[in-house]
């Protein structure tokens, strides 16, 4: 038997796990997941928002323009205050910070770095738009897309989310490296554009023939703009430049003249933002909408119109290969994040709004985070993972812990994660995962839960009690309590407690075990209150400067039994108030001066220096009083 383990298995009786194996073989020849009472949305009026996506071979510079046009503000993509301290974590979930990025997608010069579609608010001037980041289109993708190879692939995902992003789109910005001109990449792709831009002019004339109750039509309005990168400065537009040749050639392709643009540099974004500004108008004409922004979208769009309706940052967290992107998709029930066995899949932090319940969610798909000395250090594009993976935490509510079940113990890892969650003030949530390959008639998910609770309490006291799911992504089982479980500690870690109710309890505390004393004189803590939530700090006033540390822990561990603030750090900071308000004032005919032992001290030691012999026992020194 294996002891201390998530399941005691028999050695006796084999398990069974046949048909989660099958499943395991067959999900990618599956449909896509059914899409339950869930809807998306992007913004306060997501439909009026102009969608555009941006497409083109590998290596074209398509996320180093997602950075430059993303809204920082509205995507927590600024600079994080403890970003800017020196010391990092531990060495398990370290990295180095080689690019000078902050908070947008990975850029690096491998070619296909990217994978997943990635979203976000753009703007350009005082235009706002919905922009979609892709994975490089190539002959060999399209070839899998069109059936020409095998579907299993990961170049078959990668191009499956390009397709959908083009077919939400309204402006597609086809980007190509302007020194390098038309290769075969860029040619397939020019030609699969071209057949879907004659399915929108089909599908457009349908349904002017049959109108589906005045719904907005996108591929009426899809439009295909060129953008030539990589043209810094003004050097290649001489006559016998080879860029201008190259330029000449793509004009040709059908979809008007390209726009020379440098989107490391941001050259060329004044052209590309009349494109935007003028099919955002003529969008927002075509459902109704003033051209321009009011006051209400402007200040909805910013979350400034009602705190209550600022959505729920969670972030899915966890080691490689542990099913992160799996939840991903059965929450939201549709295939929107790539996932399959094998490791370091994603490695954009995805980022996905969702309602569920009418309640506003930003879920955040993460890259799995390996122990620092396992990384590949060839290339930076894992540590750039973990780097945003870390961001993801550091701007949620709440984060998912994902763990194995498989792995029948708590990972060193896994801790790691945890503390470092913790450590930043975020509510935890542990999510343990693949729970059919253990459980059986009598074992079920709920002593699943009890025995992954049991060891995270055991090897790390701080987080006893912390809620954990018990579920299996996979087969969709127990996927549904993830949710409730989330928000319930969203609002415990938000939680304002009255004062009233924090006398009380420190009252009752100190009545049972009182603070040590200290310089032999008795510690009081005379009253309590909460500066904030997010996460829960409170302020303690007592007569010293500090309170031991186990006594610290043993007023968390009553606070957190007392009002349920399990999965959390409670920050408990210790204050001296002064007993004398007039303390610090100097009264008139006040005696200055050291009396008592410490007065007779110094005199000892000041007559030994002078005499050179200590003072005689049995003898008092009296004052001579002078006469006069």
């Amino acid at each position: 038997q294996v002891e201390g383990g998530f399941r005691r298995v028999n050695q006796g009786q084999p398990q069974d796990h046949t048909l989660a194996k099958m499943l395991r073989a067959i999900r990618p020849f599956c449909a896509p997941l059914p899409v339950r009472q869930c809807f998306r949305c992007i913004s306060s009026n997501a439909n009026a928002d102009l969608v555009v996506s941006i497409l083109g071979p590998p290596n074209a510079g398509k996320s180093t323009l997602f950075n430059r046009l993303m809204d920082k503000e509205l995507n927590k993509s600024y600079r994080l205050g403890s970003d800017k301290k020196k010391t990092r974590s531990n060495g398990r979930i370290s990295y180095r910070s080689p690019s000078k990025r902050s908070g947008g997608a990975i850029v690096t010069p491998v070619a296909g770095t990217t994978r997943d579609r990635r979203e976000c608010i753009g703007r350009l001037g005082g235009v706002y738009f919905r922009m979609i980041d892709t994975a490089g289109v190539d002959g060999e993708k399209l070839d899998v897309a069109f059936g020409k190879r095998g579907n299993m692939s990961l170049d078959g995902a990668m191009i499956r989310q390009t397709m959908e992003a083009a077919r939400q789109s309204d402006l597609i910005l086809l980007m190509f490296d302007a020194r390098v001109g038309v290769t075969s990449d860029l040619a397939e792709t020019i030609r699969w554009l071209r057949k879907t831009a004659m399915e929108a002019k089909v599908s457009a004339s349908s349904d002017a023939e049959e109108p589906r109750g005045g719904t907005f039509g996108k591929q009426a309005q899809r439009e295909i703009v060129i953008l030539a990168n990589k043209l810094e400065g003004d050097r290649w537009a001489t006559m016998n430049s080879e860029v201008m040749d190259n330029l000449a050639e793509v004009s040709r392709v059908g979809f008007g003249e390209p726009i020379p643009i440098s989107a490391e540099h941001g050259e060329g974004m004044a052209d590309l933002a009349v494109v935007i500004d003028q099919l955002t108008r003529k969008k927002r004409k075509s459902l109704g909408l003033a051209e321009e922004y009011n006051d209400f979208e402007t200040e909805a769009r910013k979350g400034k119109q009602d705190p209550a309706k600022r959505p729920l940052q969670l972030a899915i967290l966890g080691r490689q290969n542990v099913g992160k992107s799996t939840i991903v998709n059965n929450l939201l029930g549709e295939e929107r994040v790539i996932a399959g066995d094998t490791p370091g899949l994603t490695r954009d932090s995805i980022s996905v709004p969702w309602l569920w319940k009418n309640r506003p969610v930003q879920i955040v798909d993460t890259a799995g985070i390996r122990r620092g000395v396992k990384r590949e250090r060839s290339n930076e594009i894992e540590d750039l993972a973990v780097l945003d993976a870390m961001r993801a935490m550091k701007t949620a509510d709440v984060a998912v812990l994902v763990l194995d079940a498989q792995a029948q113990y708590i990972q060193r890892q896994e801790l790691a994660i945890a503390d470092a969650v913790v450590r930043e003030g975020r509510a935890l949530v542990v999510a343990a995962n693949k729970m059919d390959l253990i459980i059986d008639a009598d074992y079920k998910a709920k002593d699943f839960a009890v025995a992954v609770q049991d060891q995270i309490e055991s090897r790390y006291p701080m987080l006893r009690r912390t809620p954990v799911v018990a579920m299996s992504s996979l087969l969709g089982e127990n996927v549904r309590n993830l949710m409730p479980v989330v928000f319930n500690a969203r609002d415990r870690w938000e939680r304002m407690i009255s004062t009233g109710q924090l006398n009380k309890w420190i009252d009752e505390v100190m009545d049972e075990h009182s603070p040590p004393m200290q310089n032999h004189r008795p510690t009081k803590i005379k009253y309590i209150i909460q500066t904030k939530g997010r996460p829960p700090t409170f302020l303690l006033f007592c007569n010293v400067s500090q309170l031991p540390v186990n006594y610290l822990r043993y007023l968390t561990r009553n606070f957190q039994d007392t009002f349920d603030m399990f999965g959390m750090e409670v920050r408990l900071v210790v204050k001296r108030s002064a007993e004398n308000p007039f303390d610090g004032k100097r009264r008139k005919n006040e005696i200055t001066g050291i009396g008592g032992w410490q007065g007779r001290q110094k005199r000892m030691t000041a007559h030994l220096k002078k005499t050179g012999s200590p003072i005689q026992k049995g003898k008092r020194l009296r004052r001579q009083k002078k006469r006069w």
